[in-house]
């Protein structure tokens, strides 16, 4: 009996890179792969890269380099495929580049990787970046249930692909190509799996996924706000997550969705990247701030609990000190309870990378620190505040002590608790004692733990108290 092939893939950038590299591990695992967590030991490398950030594609180089001084100091060839966003973009170009490349694939045919990796087996150089015609999830090898209880309780689940928005500042359109939805069927039976395995959280996700326009059983198209009424409904399924969403698409049914479903939680992560109309306006967001504060009001009403996150570009060419203020001013009003910024980085292909008023380094630096200086200042109040309330958090993981699990409140919290490790994938109603700047700690109620799922959303997910002074 030959020995199986070690498989290692490294995945850089957003959540959905993450849920790519599952499975495609999972599709070759039916090839004889087996996982590994080191490039040296490996027979096959895969880097799934993210073509967001500037110097997205340099920074890939450099890893390939690494890859290929790796292989001479061993002596051994290693099959290496560069996939993801930056493949899509690049294509034939990293083959040239770095003869170290075997096989090129963009994130639209993952399900071809075993007849593509047999390719490359005969001749360096596959490169596969076309738009199939095929759905690749119809053909993707769903995880066995070791995988799921391996990989934990929480899992990412693609539910729409592509964004049909095309900001002026994104690659997104051009390397992940137009919106596209998979129907509910097929998510409520992929969810399913994963619940039968022990997941008790699923994170939603997709370019624009409050876009979400599935066909339902009758061949009708539906929204968001039916998509995660039917995953809240499966047996084991506690919590509900969506991200990333754009404002233009927070419709009624899913604000409504908000309040009437307890599994979903009360954490939003809706992106405005600037507060300025006019920097809106250029960036072709289609929405403008008062729409944003709008909609935080609305949701805010019919969810009293709810916490926000958001994305924020500074120095998108043109920007003035009178826009970075109405972007500050934003902040200040809304509040919230974490968020992502960047530097503006010019990606090749998109309209603003083209524009002449570029912002200088230094002007962008000072903006930087200033606005991620009042972020952090907003999400350690936010933190704070939570000392003495008293949450249900999904327990994950062990700590780095003994005796430590490490779980995540409904605001993703990371919250330390002292609890045995046959209690990983419950939940703990937990009182917060304890606020850090990485994390919570608290004490378990009543040493008492449970399930989850649809039976028991309504009376247990997202309670919340104040405990009595």
């Amino acid at each position: 009996m030959s020995e199986p092939r070690k498989l290692y893939v490294k995945s850089f950038g957003c959540q959905m890179n993450v849920y790519d590299a599952q499975r495609m591990t999972d599709t070759l695992a039916r090839e004889g792969y087996v996982e590994t967590n080191s490039a040296e030991d490996a027979d096959l490398v895969i880097l799934n890269t993210c073509h967001i950030r500037e110097k997205a594609a340099e920074k890939v180089y450099s890893e390939l380099g690494r890859l290929r001084k790796q292989q001479e100091e061993q002596g051994r060839k290693t099959m290496v495929a560069v996939a993801g966003c930056v493949a899509q973009a690049e294509g034939a170009e990293i083959v040239k580049r770095a003869r170290v490349v075997d096989l090129v694939v963009g994130p639209q045919s993952y399900h071809r990787l075993p007849e593509l990796i047999a390719s490359a087996e005969q001749k360096r150089g596959v490169v596969e970046t076309e738009f199939p015609v095929e759905d690749k999830f119809d053909f993707l090898a769903p995880p066995t249930r070791q995988a799921i209880a391996r990989r934990g309780p929480t899992a990412f689940v693609t539910v729409q692909e592509g964004c049909d928005k095309f900001c002026t500042f994104c690659v997104v359109p051009y390397t992940r190509g137009a919106e596209v939805s998979r129907p509910i069927a097929k998510i409520v039976e992929e969810v399913a799996r994963l619940a039968d395995g022990g997941v008790r959280e699923v994170t939603l996700i997709g370019q624009n996924v409050n876009a979400y326009h599935g066909l339902d059983e009758r061949g009708r198209p539906a929204g968001l706000a039916e998509l995660v009424r039917r995953i809240a409904a499966i047996e084991g399924i506690a919590r509900v997550r969506y991200t990333t969403s754009h404002p233009r698409d927070m419709d009624d049914e899913l604000i409504a969705a908000h309040r009437d479903m307890p599994a979903l939680m009360p954490y939003l992560h809706l992106p405005v990247q600037s507060g300025s109309n006019r920097l809106l306006a250029a960036m072709n967001r289609k929405h403008d701030r008062e729409l944003y504060f709008e909609i935080v009001e609305r949701v805010r009403a019919v969810r009293p609990d709810i916490a926000f996150s958001s994305d924020f570009i500074v120095g998108f060419p043109g920007e003035t000190d009178e826009d970075f203020a109405d972007t500050m001013d934003l902040v200040e009003k809304v509040g919230f309870a974490g968020a992502f910024s960047f530097k503006y980085s010019p990606r090749p292909g998109t309209p603003a990378a083209t524009h002449a008023d570029q912002i200088p380094e230094a002007v962008m630096n000072e903006r930087i620190y200033a606005l991620q200086a009042l972020l952090e200042r907003q999400k350690a109040s936010f933190d704070e505040a939570c000392r003495g309330r008293r949450f249900d958090i999904l327990l994950e993981k062990p700590g780095r002590l003994p005796g430590q699990i490490i779980g995540r409140s409904p605001y993703l919290q990371s919250v330390v608790v002292l609890a045995p490790r046959e209690a990983i994938g419950t939940l703990a109603r937990v009182e917060i004692r304890e606020v850090s700047t990485r994390s919570l700690a608290g004490e378990v109620l009543g040493g008492e733990f449970f399930a989850g799922g649809a039976a028991a959303s309504a009376a247990h997910v997202m309670r919340e108290e104040k405990v009595e002074a």
